[in-house]
């Protein structure tokens, strides 16, 4: 089991100023994460280690960490796995379940990385297979085509886009899988930092397609994973219980070709 870091022994005990929810994952099925934004590094770094000793069999997360707790974190937490992303401005502490599913993020530009990185981080941290498709926009629709096979093969599509947020309707438009779409702050002038990518996507026309808030790369891996677990149900019941199989109908829904990595 971890132990909370030396330098959280000196910062205020973690119930002076939150209340963790440590019940969460058993409730919804993803634990809480710590939204570093407004937090002291010493807070956010006591924080994921409290989640460690509450929830460890879980790793924790952190989003939108600061410069010091991306430069604290490695050293913060001996004898744990910390992998910590200075562009996504992440960090997760424990090891990385073994990942189920495949969700597919896509991004309209390599500015719209930072937003992805912090999507795949919390996928990572869920347990969710990911894998990234970048600088696929619709400026040249050709680099999107020539991805498709990926995409059709998905399970689930993250898309990012900023600017005129045109690509999750367009992608949405192509697949059979369910698409999040995720608006970005990139762009000049009138698109006012995120509002019009955002406004264009609530406003698509390709039916079906989900909107999260502007920049909240958290919010749709979250999405995303609630989109797989429904799948993940939805197999178990389609599959008849085995009475040799001592783990049921769950283990033998996992042996099928919608669980590769499970």
């Amino acid at each position: 089991m971890s132990t909370i870091p030396a330098h959280s022994q000196h910062s205020p005990e973690v119930t002076e100023f939150a209340c963790l929810d440590v019940d969460r994952r058993r409730r919804t099925g993803a634990p809480e994460a710590v939204y570093a934004a407004g937090k002291t590094p010493d807070q956010t770094l006591a924080l994921l280690a409290a989640m460690r000793v509450g929830d460890p069999a879980t790793p924790a997360l952190a989003t939108r960490c600061p410069d010091e707790v991306l430069r604290r974190a490695s050293d913060s937490f001996p004898g744990e796995r910390v992998h910590v992303d200075t562009a996504a401005r992440t960090v997760v502490v424990g090891d990385l379940p073994e990942p189920f599913g495949e969700v597919l993020v896509v991004t309209a530009g390599t500015s719209d990385l930072p937003v992805a990185g912090e999507c795949l981080a919390t996928l990572q941290a869920l347990g969710i297979g990911s894998r990234l498709v970048t600088d696929v926009g619709v400026a040249g629709l050709s680099r999107l085509l020539d991805r498709l096979p990926e995409l059709r093969a998905a399970d689930c599509l993250v898309v990012a886009a900023g600017m005129e947020g045109t690509l999750p309707g367009v992608v949405a438009g192509l697949v059979t899988a369910p698409v999040v779409a995720l608006p970005t702050s990139v762009g000049y002038g009138v698109s006012a930092g995120g509002l019009v990518a955002a406004a264009a996507m609530l406003a698509s026309c390709s039916p079906g397609l989900a909107v999260v808030n502007i920049d909240n790369g958290f919010g749709a891996a979250m999405y995303a994973a609630r989109i797989l677990g429904a799948r993940d149900r939805r197999d178990v019941r389609d599959v008849p219980a085995d009475p040799a199989d001592p783990a049921g109908p769950a283990a033998a829904a996992r042996k099928g070709p919608a669980h590769v990595g499970h």
